[in-house]
């Protein structure tokens, strides 16, 4: 299962955003790996692996997962939307 994703978050996927993010990813019931349009993809909730993507604001991103059924679409959902959001507790 993939979806591409518009990262809306203004500050990119750097430092406190990128924390947050792979602390989300951590917590999916499914493995979730992230890559830059085109480019390779990484374990979403590695923080060094995140963080050498380089994702900027309007940068578009595939979430993907080899697992199946609602836990694939619950954790694709999950990272999507935080994705989407312009601001990050």
């Amino acid at each position: 299962m993939d979806r591409a994703v518009v990262v809306a978050i203004t500050e990119g996927l750097h430092a406190r955003p990128a924390a947050l993010f792979v602390k989300a990813a951590a917590a999916q019931p499914a493995p979730v790996r992230i890559a830059k349009q085109g480019g390779d993809p990484v374990e979403a909730a590695s923080i060094l692996s995140v963080m050498t993507l380089g994702v900027t604001a309007g940068d578009e991103v595939v979430l993907s997962t080899d697992a199946d059924g609602d836990d694939a679409s619950a954790s694709i959902d999950a990272l999507a939307s935080f994705l989407e959001q312009t601001e990050v507790a």
